[in-house]
């Protein structure tokens, strides 16, 4: 027997009953209500949102008889909430992947057991009058579902993240009615839904009610077309009602509350056209987003008037000398990829989430967004209209899976289900045409090529021709306007760039994988990228982690991944890969982006006389009264603070500023740093007054300190010395330190009665493995046993001298099966006040030819006395820094708590280092330790081991130790985007090289810690 195609699986069917596709508008009695552009305001609407009752069977077949039915009894079934999905609501499993679909492919049929959520909501209508209407709204429902009123099927959906529209004026009675929505998980549309992202289902955006006269407006769509010089504007407006009873539309053209234009238009059976010059209008961009109204008035049969109001920019993108552009200018992105994600909710996203994300964005300098991988909430689009962002509004299409089975191309080249491709595109174009925000389609995402991309292509033309299209799947961009490509690596990204002429303009849509600790290696991107104008900027992926929030034994809030549900198969905790952690809060990545995209660069022309030179890379934005904070620093001493407002500098062009610093003061001070902040001068939507855009610091080089060693007239008494067997103890009033002479280390070091290292300097070559490592990892675990490092005593000799006392140690350290290593001289000077001096030499041995290309880190480990908890550095801060991530971070003097310089990323890894740090400090109250370098170096210091940080999978899992794990690196490596995208570049690895590492540390007062740092006293 043939197996029978179900409604849900049969590709034929793109729908029963759905109304066609239109923009989102909403009409209004009058101009008051109209100008608030408030849905609760406008004309016969109404929010189904809230307690809907819930029966949740393995299978649509499983379903009761005559659940559709107005009598089946409901009153004991559970109450769910609308919009969620019922996976958040204990329902159905959790479940996560990447690229895999959760079951057997076999097209279009999807499994038997097919999870199905059965809604019962009890709505009550008035009478409705001979020329009304009910239309009811779903705005996403997972990921196919059937319609019932009062017992009779109205229609079916399909496309998850797409409105589906139902007239039910005919279905419904005056009093009470009920609304069964049957919600299958499965679908044959779930074999284009296979997104980067949790399988979540059923009704998880708001369902709406409205109550509509028959003959009112049914669509509008407008364009703005330039003239050749993009100074008038030719405004198109174009629509429809759902009758021919209308035969005229007064519209309004208005900016900000000004009347611009009015002009009355006729309605010719039903449709209307209208064009019309208007002149230097203001022109809608991402950093300028000026929007005009638009206000349809007309009378209804009836003798009722109603207002329809639509924002609309006056912004054109076209591609010219193979450029994109807007309104004439080439432009550059700074993007994001965006998925709706609530830690809480999953999925469904409310305004507050949205408006939180479009905030945060323009905050940090991003200026375009991805909606990957599917269309957003359309509220989404108006904040995007409003606040400024370039929008690339993507198809819900992705079929990821199929690129494992060998034929990527299995139904995007199978002209059975072009219906289906066409489908999700028309859709999503006929929505979102209205909104300037959205400069781009895309046909989707990593769904291989084939005929259904053309078509798709061709019926967005046919029904938009203003905008571009996009996808990343048409690899010669044979239909695609763009050259899309992702995750290129920069070597052959410097090439697409090179390879310009006569080729299309070039964009990342994703590249920069926000994976964990990263990432890394962005400055070089946005370089490449400027430097070539064929390459057009990119989009990190991506913008939030999806963790899910939930508490553990000890009642701190934690976020879960795949794997954590007993969900199999999942690819765990990749979807936690965003600049923003779950709670929206940013990460370190997202500062470093910030800064990398800043709209404003600074670069030194002469400091000597106080000359920057200051480079708008704003597209369109004048510079002028921006307000430029100038602080002039020694260490902590404030020297002066300027401010300024910047004169008027053109987008794209550079001038020279001469800071407003006294130089001849500041030349009196060591280390002076001047350092720069251009701030808003007035409130903005997306920011107060006072927002930083963006910094930067400079060192005045002539006031550099050069660490001397200053004689100290020593205060100890002399050495005892003690050379046993087993260890080597050299003690005075002041201090005592014991040396191993088996292992061939430091095991104590105590002063003034009170240990302060526990144990080291060690070193190692191993940091806590990060998600950008994946590919290394097994390597360095299992072939080169990084983590399996251990040092064999060579030679262990002292002498003795008034002062102070030299010991040297020749280790040898490498790890298991090794050809390679180091020799390693360890040089301690210690003095009789306490002071203890390290000078560390590393020699390379290579001895075969298997050797690690790259080392996580050449370091020490220093095991510090925990009540010293307070720590003082002067290097990058004050969040943390890798040397491919270190930009955003200026020198300066820094303090925190040990447990402060921990970066709690949801799956814990390396985290909270500073880079090119000069000395650092450890407190306990009024007393304090000195830990000065002879060269810049990065340190991390943690209240745990590494081997505790590796073995916790989520936060507050983390064992604490009985000590705090002090590391001072050589070198470590990048951090890059290899988890994904690019690997560390090649200036940011450690290789396997001679390394040398200088330090003392000693007691200071804590109030003469700056000029304590400024010499040494041992060496």
């Amino acid at each position: 027997m043939l197996r029978e195609m179900k409604r849900w699986e049969n590709i034929h069917l793109t729908g029963i009953n759905r109304l066609p596709a239109h923009t989102n508008f909403y009409r209004y009695e009058n101009r008051e209500n109209a100008t608030t552009f408030n849905r609760e305001n406008s004309i016969g609407y109404r929010l189904l949102d809230g307690v809907w009752k819930f029966l949740f069977v393995d299978a649509p077949e499983l379903s009761p008889k005559g659940f559709e039915t107005e009598d089946f009894a409901i009153a004991k079934l559970d109450d769910i909430e609308v919009p969620s999905s019922w996976q958040m609501k204990g329902y159905g499993k959790m479940h996560y992947t990447d690229v895999l679909y959760p079951f057997a492919i076999n097209p279009p049929f999807v499994p038997q057991e097919n999870p199905t959520g059965i809604y019962f909501k009890e709505i009550v209508i008035d009478e409705l009058s001979e020329e009304e209407a009910l239309i009811l709204t779903f705005n996403g429902v997972d990921s196919a579902f059937d319609l019932y009123v009062n017992g009779q099927h109205v229609g079916f959906s399909k496309v998850s993240r797409m409105p589906s529209e139902f007239d039910i004026t005919e279905f419904v009675k005056k009093g009470s009615n009920r609304v069964t929505v049957r919600v299958y998980q499965f679908s044959d549309g779930t074999y284009l839904e296979d997104q980067d992202m949790w399988w979540l289902s059923g009704i998880f955006r708001s369902v709406e009610l409205f109550t509509i006269n028959k003959d009112t407006l049914q669509d509008l769509f407008v364009e703005t077309l330039p003239d050749e010089n993009y100074e008038n504007f030719t405004l198109k407006i174009g629509g429809a009602f759902f009758s021919n009873y209308v035969k005229n539309v007064n519209v309004t053209l208005r900016h900000r509350d000004e009347k611009v234009a009015e002009f009355a238009i006729d309605v010719v059976d039903g449709r209307f056209e209208f064009s019309r010059l208007v002149e230097n209008p203001h022109v809608w961009n991402a950093e300028e987003p000026n929007l005009y109204t638009l206000e349809f008035e007309y009378v209804l049969p009836t003798g009722g008037k109603e207002i329809v109001p639509l924002r609309i920019g006056f912004r054109s993108i076209e591609i010219i000398d193979n450029e994109i552009r807007v309104n004439g200018k080439r432009i550059f992105f700074n993007g994001v990829n965006r998925h709706d994600a609530n830690p809480k909710t999953g999925r469904t996203v409310n305004y507050e989430d949205m408006l939180k994300d479009v905030k945060m964005m323009k905050q940090h300098n991003i200026n375009a967004v991805r909606t990957a991988h599917y269309p957003n909430n359309d509220v989404f689009y108006d904040l995007c209209d409003e606040y400024g962002l370039y929008v690339i509004d993507e198809a819900d299409l992705e079929c990821h899976g199929f690129e494992n089975t060998g034929n990527y191309n299995w139904i995007s080249d199978n002209e059975l289900w072009e219906k289906q491709y066409v489908d999700r595109a028309v859709r999503m174009v006929k929505r979102d045409r209205n909104h300037p925000s959205v400069i781009m389609w895309s046909l989707g995402n990593e769904s291989g090529a084939g005929r259904n991309f053309t078509a798709m292509n061709n019926a967005i033309k046919a029904i938009d021709a203003t905008r571009l299209v996009h996808y990343e799947g048409d690899r010669v961009a044979a239909y695609s306007d763009v050259y899309t490509t992702m995750y290129t690596r920069l070597a052959p990204l410097e090439e697409i760039g090179k390879d310009a002429e006569g080729k299309k303009p070039h964009i990342l849509c994703e590249y920069g994988h926000a994976m964990g600790n990263g990432p890394g290696g962005l400055t070089e991107y946005q370089q490449v990228m400027r430097k070539y104008p064929r390459l057009q900027g990119g989009f990190i992926w991506e913008w939030c982690d999806h963790g899910i929030e939930t508490t553990n034994e000890n009642g701190e809030t934690i976020y879960l991944y795949g794997g954590d549900y007993g969900d199999f198969p999942t690819n765990g905790n990749f979807c936690i890969d965003g600049l923003v952690f779950p709670d929206k809060t940013p990460s370190p990545g997202l500062i470093e982006y910030k800064k990398v995209i800043e709209p404003i660069v600074t670069e030194e022309v002469d400091l000597q006389e106080g000359k920057v030179l200051v480079k708008n890379l704003y597209d369109f934005r004048n510079l002028s009264g921006i307000v430029l904070h100038v602080t002039v620093k020694s260490f902590d001493t404030l020297i002066e603070k300027k401010e300024i407002k910047l004169p008027s500098i053109e987008a794209q062009e550079e001038a020279e500023l001469v800071l407003p610093v006294d130089l001849v003061k500041a030349a009196r001070y060591d280390d002076v740093r001047i350092y720069l902040s251009y701030r808003e001068a007035e409130d903005t939507l997306h920011a107060d007054k006072g927002h930083e855009i963006t910094k930067a610091s400079f060192l005045l080089a002539a006031t550099k300190v050069k660490k001397t060693v200053k004689a100290v007239v020593s205060d100890g008494s002399d050495f005892i010395i003690e050379d046993g067997a087993a260890q080597l103890t050299i003690e005075n009033n002041k201090l005592k330190a014991v040396f191993s002479k088996v292992f061939g280390s430091l095991e104590s070091f105590t002063v003034e009665g009170e240990e302060i290292i526990h144990k080291g300097p060690e070193v190692t070559l191993w940091r806590a493995i990060i998600d950008n490592d994946m590919y290394k990892k097994d390597d360095w675990i299992n072939k080169y046993f990084l983590k399996n490092t251990k040092e064999q005593l060579g030679t262990i000799t002292y002498e003795a001298v008034e002062d102070y006392i030299d010991i040297e140690i020749t280790n040898y350290l490498s790890t298991v099966n090794q050809a390679w290593g180091f020799h390693l001289t360890y040089n301690y000077r210690i003095a009789k006040n306490g002071a203890l001096n390290v000078d560390l030499k590393g020699k390379k041995v290579v001895r075969g030819n298997e050797i690690p290309e790259m080392l996580p880190r050449i370091g020490v480990t220093i095991q510090l006395n925990q009540d010293y908890n307070e720590v003082t550095w002067y290097g990058r801060g004050d969040s943390e820094s890798y040397q491919d991530t270190k930009r955003s971070q200026p020198i300066g003097l820094y303090s925190k708590t040990v447990e402060e310089m921990h970066i709690d990323y949801v799956y814990p890894q390396e985290n909270g280092s500073r880079c090119d740090t000069s000395f650092l400090a450890v407190a306990k109250g009024e007393d304090m330790y000195l830990v000065n370098f002879k060269e810049e170096h990065d340190f991390t210091i943690h209240d745990y081991e590494t081997s505790s940080l590796e073995e916790a999978k989520h936060r507050g899992n983390i064992k604490k130790s009985a000590y705090n794990v002090l590391t001072i690196d050589y070198k470590q490596s990048g951090v890059g985007s290899n988890s994904c995208g690019e690997e560390q570049l090649p200036p940011y690895r450690v290789g396997v090289e001679d390394f040398h590492l200088q330090f003392e540390m000693r007691k200071v007062k804590k109030g003469n810690l700056v000029e304590e740092s400024k010499f040494f006293i041992a060496r």
